[in-house]
């Protein structure tokens, strides 16, 4: 259902954006040509997060720029400018977490990490896959929090694990292992200095809280620093809100974060109700990642999923994960049909 860069992601790029940021160059390079192309962080006090300035619309922005489509490169700079869930590869997991926190610690920010790996993941869907088997997982896991070492990073866990244990969709022979390995991964990275988890807890439109809560809880929740709603989805704010601070009651009153990437018109409904969450036209991007929220218990609003990546090969998209100009541009211009 979410999607990542796919195999072995640019490891050495994630390194040169370090550089770049250190040497306050632009993603775009340091020709004329692109020199309005340059990608800034936003304000400290309200979003201490990294903005990357080697992402795919940060690219975009660049190619827009350099062919003289100056609109279409200021929309997409909407993008661009904000700081989006970095989601780590199945296969160098140590150089991607610590390439991306080295160039976050450079900037004086936290990075957002996505984990996305566990076995059987999506249930045969658009993001099937993940590691091997458990073994595999907690090496891989491992190697993350290596990567991360004692700089600052905040990590999204597992997106849809635990609703996909509730909803029957995992087959009841993985179900064991995966609360396992759940409970290994935030034990392993909150045993890290300076990073905080945040459990997937699934969206307001899915199902009610007590029928996730004590997954929660048996995932080992309480151990983490809260949990995650609407990641990769649409429902407004206000709704996961609403969601989230029901849930939070029934474990512990634990904070949550929110993913605003793309809800700025809410869910979809037009289409069939099992497909609604797959590239939906007339979506706008949703509030700017802060951690300045409406909500005491809720520490930051995110874009988890990077706006303008495919959900999958649905309505025309290319892969779950690929960059998408097309719908870009239209999450970008807030289209509502």
């Amino acid at each position: 259902m979410y999607g990542m860069r796919g195999a072995g992601m640019r490891a050495s790029a994630v390194v040169l954006g370090a550089a770049l940021l250190a040497a306050g160059c632009s993603s775009g390079g340091g020709d004329d040509k692109n020199a309005g192309a340059k990608i800034t962080q936003q304000p400290k006090d309200s979003d201490p997060f990294w903005v990357n300035p080697d992402g795919n619309a940060a690219r975009q922005v660049a190619a827009y720029a350099k062919s003289g489509k100056d609109s279409e490169a200021e929309k997409i700079r909407k993008i661009a400018e904000q700081p989006t869930g970095e989601w780590i590869g199945p296969e160098n997991p140590e150089p991607e977490a610590q390439g991306f926190t080295e160039a976050a610690d450079k900037a004086g920010r936290t990075a957002l990490l996505v984990l996305y790996n566990i076995p059987h993941r999506d249930c045969g869907q658009y993001s099937q896959g993940g590691a091997a088997d458990g073994n595999a997982y907690r090496a891989w896991i491992d190697g993350v929090a290596t990567g991360i070492g004692d700089r600052a990073a905040m990590v999204i866990l597992e997106p849809d694990a635990v609703l996909h244990l509730v909803d029957g969709c995992t087959q009841s022979r993985f179900q064991e292992e995966r609360y396992s390995l759940l409970n290994y991964a935030i034990s392993k990275l909150k045993s890290l200095k300076n990073t905080k988890v945040y459990l997937d807890a699934g969206n307001a439109g899915w199902g009610h809280p007590d029928q996730i809560f004590q997954p929660l809880q048996r995932a080992g929740v309480t151990q983490a620093d809260g949990f995650s709603v609407n990641v990769s989805n649409f429902y407004f704010t206000q709704d996961s809100i609403a969601y989230g601070k029901q849930l939070s009651a029934k474990v512990g009153d634990k904070h949550f974060v929110i993913d605003t990437s793309r809800n700025g018109n809410g869910p979809y409904t037009e289409g069939k109700a099992d497909e609604n969450w797959c590239n939906p036209p007339g979506r706008k991007l949703g509030e700017t990642p802060t951690t300045k929220t409406a909500d005491p218990l809720v520490d930051a609003y995110l874009w988890v999923k990077r706006p303008g990546e495919s959900d999958g090969t649905c309505r025309g998209g290319p892969k779950a994960g690929e960059w998408w100009p097309a719908y870009a541009l239209k999450l970008a211009e807030g289209e509502t049909s």
